[in-house]
């Protein structure tokens, strides 16, 4: 699946900070030191779209760009109900933010937390709306500016955004607010990083940013309709699939709160509290993972989570690694107590709200102005945890972002044994398909993402899906992210290309695999356009490069192909994958913006996924999974090792695609070996005409 990591035009979203770490095993450190660089783009993996500039100083109005005959005439009663509210005491303000965010930074949220989605109709991942007291605009990325054209209301300005002549939101709210407005955001909803650079750009038109703490004024607009919180279970990761226990990795992470001169850490995005504590859950659509800040103290940990999620086995589980609970509500207090007693807090200002970052400083600020009353004259003591001076912020990337990504033997192993259950149940869903659309029976594309998920689900593991289905049949296909709905969806058309990406998550892993497939005679165009996507993808996957190379480096090899005939696509190449948890995961990628420094590591696990779209007419792409392994190389220059690509994806390439003539031998050999391997280590999983399946699609092509 394209991730909006790497893809949008207004930030990198992974973690651009480069540190080394060696391949985890239970007998090395899990946290290795590291240097940070600086800090280029933020972190989150769908931060709003504030801060990059595509030119020194834009002017144009991009009028082509906005208002359209969209569906929808009608004045939109939500945006009057949202700006009632503006004029509300103790609200007073010009302009409202409303982010994709939950307050975790997280991509996938839960239904009572898709605010942005609720209040403009837009339901893509990635967008950022910003409502004035006359003007609603919403900003996206190039994957999704179809859709948006297709959902959004005439009330809507549509702002595509990374086009040329389009401003941020930032230099919008500059340009159609009077000079001293005041603009007001959820601080739970932004990323401490994101909210210091909203509030530095708008200072320049002397705007004022309001932190709203106690209300959000779209959850006062939803009103009695919203629905709650998630409240299910959270479970056991077995440390089987988990490789190393809880006490492990807290005992490593309390050693580097040592060495950074901190006492605690504030963890707050869901997949490392998941992956730190062995836990996972069901609160957000296609991640295992519940909603839960976490704060690790020198001695001990405290969970703020709803504990009516929590089971006899999960409350056992915690209390063995020296874990307490507390509310989740619970949190700001639990900081501003933290401030009190003098402790040193890590923060990761990229990705830790704005709330809890707030809270602490001003927390700090009044511990301080305490202290220099009642020492006045006299000689500062330590505090009891042996830091000097009282209660400080250490300012740093969390250093489980880069533990997590670097997968141990266990976790590998479930990815790799989770991948060929799926391949499994790809080949019975593909010959089901393929025989229905030969019979002529008129199938939606929804009702073809149904047919998977059923397959699926039969497999052992099963959990969800790792994300919506993109299920995507002619023009559809040229929309990136693609989400068929009932009402609107088409019937897959034989005559047409069909792009199908889609994912699983399993108990022992998550899957990520995209094919594009004809099931009559492509033309010759969408077979040139096929086979350099497949060139772009071989000449990635046998990559070798040396260690300390950044994703970026590489992207180029996915492109080359394409570029020659001067085409090329909008999204990046790669994006991180978690072992049973995120299918979308940093700090690493693989794209064409080069902020992200992070190197690829030995262990971590990454998307190949190059693609082709031509709008309202077809879409292509060809991802599969790899692991990042070392290699054996003749030489070893400057004595630095050398790395590469391991496949986890075992999913036939339809050849009927391919226009073998502008394959090499060397390609048509990685092919033909791709699917050798293909057929070894999947067909055991099969019988019957899936299996016959499998053998047809594998069989050798023949350069002439």
């Amino acid at each position: 699946m394209v991730t909006m990591c790497s893809l949008t035009s207004t930030l990198v979203c992974t973690h651009s900070y480069p540190r080394h770490l060696r391949f985890l095993s239970v007998s090395l450190p899990i946290f290795h030191k590291f240097k940070t660089h600086p800090k280029l783009f933020t972190k989150s993996p769908n931060a709003p779209f504030l801060t990059v500039r595509n030119c020194s100083s834009i002017t144009a109005k991009p009028s082509s760009e906005i208002k359209r005959n969209r569906a929808g005439s009608e004045p939109d009663e939500k945006l009057r109900r949202l700006r009632e509210l503006f004029s509300k005491p103790g609200v007073n303000i010009d302009a409202y933010i409303i982010p994709s965010q939950d307050a975790h930074q997280s991509e996938f949220i839960a239904e009572c937390y898709m605010r942005r989605a609720y209040i403009s109709g837009f339901t893509g991942s990635a967008g950022t709306a910003v409502v004035t007291k006359d003007k609603a605009a919403l900003w996206t990325d190039g994957r999704y500016f179809l859709q948006a054209e297709k959902q959004l209301s005439s009330s809507w300005i549509l702002m595509r955004a990374g086009n040329l002549g389009v401003p941020t939101s930032s230099e919008w709210l500059n340009e159609v607010l009077a000079p001293g407005g005041r603009v007001g955001i959820d601080p739970f909803l932004f990323s401490s990083d994101a909210a210091e650079e909203l509030k530095e750009a708008i200072a320049k038109k002397n705007h004022e940013l309001v932190y709203l703490y106690d209300l959000n004024l779209v959850d006062e607009t939803w009103g009695e309709s919203r629905t709650k919180p998630p409240k299910k279970p959270v479970r056991v990761h077995d440390l089987k699939y988990a490789g190393l226990d809880v006490a492990s990795k807290i005992s490593s992470l309390t050693s580097d709160l040592v060495d950074a001169g901190s006492s605690a850490i504030v963890i707050s995005m869901l997949d490392e509290v998941a992956w730190l504590l062995n836990l996972r859950g069901s609160d957000a659509p296609h991640s295992p993972v519940m909603y839960a800040y976490l704060i690790v103290e020198i001695d001990g940990a405290k969970l703020f989570i709803d504990n009516t999620k929590v089971t006899p086995e999960v409350m056992n589980h915690l209390k063995n690694a020296g874990v307490e609970l507390r509310p989740y509500d619970s949190i700001l207090s639990e900081i501003e107590n933290l401030a009190a007693q003098g402790t040193h807090l890590w923060l990761d200002t990229s990705s830790v709200n704005a709330a809890i970052v707030n809270t602490y400083k001003s927390a700090c600020d009044r511990y301080m102005g305490s202290l220099r009353n009642k020492t006045k004259g006299m000689k500062m003591h330590d505090s009891s945890n042996g830091q000097s001076g009282g209660p400080a912020g250490v300012y740093k990337p969390s250093p489980i972002s880069i533990a997590k990504a670097v997968k141990n033997h266990a976790e590998l192993e479930g990815m790799q044994n989770s991948h060929l259950r799926d391949a499994a149940a790809l080949a019975q869903f593909w010959v089901w398909l393929e025989d229905e659309i030969h019979k002529d029976v008129k199938l939606t594309e929804v009702e073809v993402a149904d047919k998977l998920l059923e397959f699926r689900s039969k497999q052992a593991g099963f959990i969800d899906t790792s994300f919506d289905t993109i299920s995507a049949s002619g023009a559809n296909g040229a929309i990136i992210h693609y989400k068929p709905e009932t009402e609107s969806c088409t019937v897959v058309d034989a005559k047409k290309l069909f792009l199908l990406d889609s994912g699983a998550q399993y108990v022992d892993g998550t899957t990520d695999v995209t094919r594009t497939v004809h099931f009559g005679e492509p033309t010759a165009r969408q077979k040139e356009c096929f086979t350099r996507v497949l060139q772009g993808h071989i000449a990635l996957d046998q990559a070798v490069f040396p260690e300390g190379t950044p994703g970026f480096v590489l992207d180029a090899f996915a492109r080359s192909s394409l570029w020659k005939i001067g085409l090329d696509y909008r999204h990046g190449t790669g994006h991180g994958v978690g072992a049973a948890l995120n299918v979308h995961e940093g700090p690493q990628s693989i794209s064409f913006r080069y902020g992200n420094m992070t190197p690829l590591l030995k262990g971590m696990i990454v998307s190949n996924e190059p693609g082709y779209y031509e709008d309202h007419a077809f879409g292509i792409r060809i991802e599969n999974l790899l692991f990042v392994k070392e290699v054996n190389t003749a030489n070893r220059f400057g004595g630095v090792g050398y790395l590469g690509f391991e496949k986890l994806t075992f999913v036939p390439i339809q050849s009927k695609l391919v226009d073998i003539s502008l394959l090499s031998v060397a390609e048509v050999d990685w092919l033909n070996e791709y699917h050798s391997q293909v057929w070894e280590k999947v067909s055991p999983l099969l019988d019957g005409s899936a299996r016959q399946w499998l053998w047809n699609n594998t069989r050798p092509l023949v350069k002439q």
